[in-house]
């Protein structure tokens, strides 16, 4: 198949355009560094044409109320540029969970963009996963000082890139679902004890604390975060990943 990765040079974008090569597809990755601009529609007519299937990995680069733009825009453009190209399968990647933490900008504006994709004429596949374990760091220096780590104990299933990576480009090739895949990692932690095991691993002295407020991932009400029902285990357990 011919597939057109936009984001195809991000963390999850540039492994499943290695997969899909290694597959013996004709992946090619798109971003700004391409000469492809998903928001201006820059060299995105281009970029789509010709392709048998369209996968979008861009993301928006702030996580506050414009990322409702960024969502919508690139969204426009790249689905009327794919229902034009002929394009038979539309994919996308976003979170579990997404449509029930409407406290959360970034998050409204990725159940926006599922939206766009669900209500438009391309056959499509949501690739819904649960958080990245490359992002842990990350979360961990959001609300923490020289000596304390702030977190709530939101459960939390890490996945590895690698693994979300493989499930992307394995839907991206089979029939449109238009629907739904959740995929997570095998083990759900509090955040609090992802937060310990992390820095535990890392050699870092500091002390993580219970803060029912601290950061993003307070404002994920229960377990929402996580996997239910049929959706697709991966293999990664972040202890394996860490060491």
């Amino acid at each position: 198949m011919k597939v057109a990765v936009f984001g195809g040079t991000g963390l999850i974008g540039s492994k499943v355009v290695d997969l899909l090569n290694t597959q013996g597809h004709e992946a090619v990755p798109h971003s700004i560094s391409t000469g492809v601009d998903v928001i201006t529609g820059e060299g995105v007519d281009k970029a789509m044409a010709d392709n048998d299937v369209a996968i979008n990995l861009t993301n928006s680069p702030t996580f506050d109320a414009a990322s409702a733009d960024f969502f919508r825009t690139s969204m426009d453009n790249l689905v009327a540029a794919a229902d034009k190209a002929g394009v038979r399968h539309f994919v996308i990647l976003s979170i579990v969970g997404v449509d029930q933490v409407p406290d959360l900008d970034y998050y409204r504006a990725k159940a926006l963009q599922e939206l766009i994709l669900a209500n438009g004429p391309v056959p499509y596949s949501i690739v819904r996963a649960t958080q990245f374990m490359e992002f842990i760091d990350s979360v961990l220096t959001w609300t923490a000082d020289d000596e304390t780590v702030r977190l709530p104990s939101t459960p939390i299933q890490p996945i590895a890139a690698a693994d979300v990576a493989a499930t992307v480009a394995e839907v991206a090739v089979g029939a449109p679902i238009n629907g739904v895949l959740n995929v997570g990692g095998p083990d759900t932690y509090p955040l609090t004890e992802l937060g310990r095991i992390t820095l535990s691993a890392k050699g870092d002295q500091r002390t993580v604390t219970i803060d029912e407020t601290a950061g993003m991932f307070a404002a994920a009400p229960g377990d929402v975060l996580t996997t239910k029902g049929d959706a697709r285990i991966a293999p990664t357990h972040y202890l394996d990943w860490l060491r």
